[in-house]
């Protein structure tokens, strides 16, 4: 294994890592890395391209689905609890959401780990988008018509669920699902008594001392805060903000707003099993393939997964986009190293005569970025 750089040369390469992600076009980014106890804090570019106000390395950001593992977390405190069964049917629950021969095969696992074969709600909710993956069959104008849209869980969860199967529940690759996470929320409600806002606030955000990470209840992000410009494959030119949104599209699955900072301390004490028990975190450490929203097969644990490189140690972690949006939070298994980026644009490739996604200098910078962030 190559020999990591010393901290000072860590911070010269973040600094200058950093910095290529913003000239190759995202407006602004920000990052926190901590590496055997040191942190380096790093931010380049613009939170605001009408005023040119600068992004700063506190600011809060939405940062989509790394709420799943949230998510995950306060199912498996109930596991724990004995309040829900691993491996139980989600019809034994929620049987008026999930009815019949479903009900009975689809499992809280598969759930937590997309095997349930449950299709993908987005599409239906947003029309639209209803050729996704397909990219170039879709338009951006769903994102306007549904900005202030106040969506019910239930309405979402039952378009999922009437969608035509993904697969057969329980059969691998699975495939990434919003659905999933919705109906987990509606679980976390249905043993708990409260609203999954609530638990989430009080039991796993609030437990793992989080200062700056929360649930929205409005469009608006309270606070300092970038705004999220969204490209839509290069259909929105220039970029739209979006960073006024009702968030209720997504909610357990990838509405959370959070800081950097919060974020490596919440797979911090999460891999350090403060949050769940070790047991807990070994079950969502156990993976399965799944294919993602960018039709890759990725190995995904119960809202947790491995990046891996050859002759590098594994960090666990999750990654999330919405609209302008997105964030990257891993965590190396010993804890040694941790890494937490949020950018401020979306959906930067556009897409060449066949319909797919064109290679554009934003992928390289990040992957450069990630690499001395995780590795340098």
């Amino acid at each position: 294994m190559p020999n990591p750089l010393h901290f000072e040369e860590l911070n010269t390469a973040l600094n200058a890592a950093l910095a290529d992600v913003h000239r190759a076009g995202v407006p602004g980014l920000f990052a926190e890395v901590r590496a055997d106890g040191r942190v380096w804090q790093g931010a380049a570019g613009v939170a605001d391209l009408d005023t040119g106000e600068p992004v700063t390395v506190d600011m809060r950001h939405r940062v989509g689905s790394v709420t799943k593992t949230f998510t995950a977390v306060a199912v498996l405190q109930q596991v724990e609890s004995g309040l829900i069964d691993l491996d139980a049917p989600v019809g034994r629950y929620l049987p008026d959401l999930v009815p019949g021969e479903r009900g009975a095969c689809i499992t809280v696992r598969m759930l937590l780990n997309h095997t349930s074969g449950l299709a993908e709600y987005l599409p239906y909710a947003y029309p639209s988008l209803r050729a996704f993956p397909n990219a170039a069959e879709t338009s951006p104008q769903s994102l306007d018509d549904h900005r202030f849209t106040r969506f019910e869980a239930a309405e979402l969860i039952a378009l999922g669920v009437d969608a035509p199967a993904a697969g057969a529940p329980g059969g691998t690759p699975g495939l990434y699902s919003n659905t999933n996470y919705l109906l987990l929320g509606a679980l976390i409600e249905h043993v708990t008594g409260i609203t999954v806002d609530k638990y989430l606030s009080e039991h796993v955000i609030e437990r793992a001392g989080l200062r700056n990470t929360g649930l929205p209840t409005r469009p608006e992000i309270a606070g300092p805060h970038a705004k999220g410009y969204e490209a839509w494959f290069g259909m929105i030119d220039p970029p739209r903000d979006y960073s006024v949104f009702d968030m209720s599209w997504v909610g357990p699955t990838a509405a959370l707003v959070s800081t950097v900072t919060d974020l490596n301390r919440f797979y911090r004490l999460l891999l350090a099993g403060e949050l769940i028990s070790p047991a807990s975190l070994a079950q969502m450490q156990r993976t399965v393939p799944v294919v993602s929203q960018e039709s890759k097969v990725i190995d995904y644990g119960l809202g947790l997964y491995p990046t891996r490189a050859a002759g590098q140690p594994t960090f666990w972690g999750h990654g999330g986009t919405v609209w302008g949006s997105g964030a990257l939070a891993v965590t190396r298994a010993d804890g040694r190293r941790q890494v937490a980026v949020a950018v401020n644009l979306q959906r930067w490739n556009a897409l060449d005569s066949a319909g797919r996604p064109r290679p554009h200098p934003i992928d390289e910078a990040l992957a450069a970025l990630y690499r001395v962030a995780m590795y340098g």
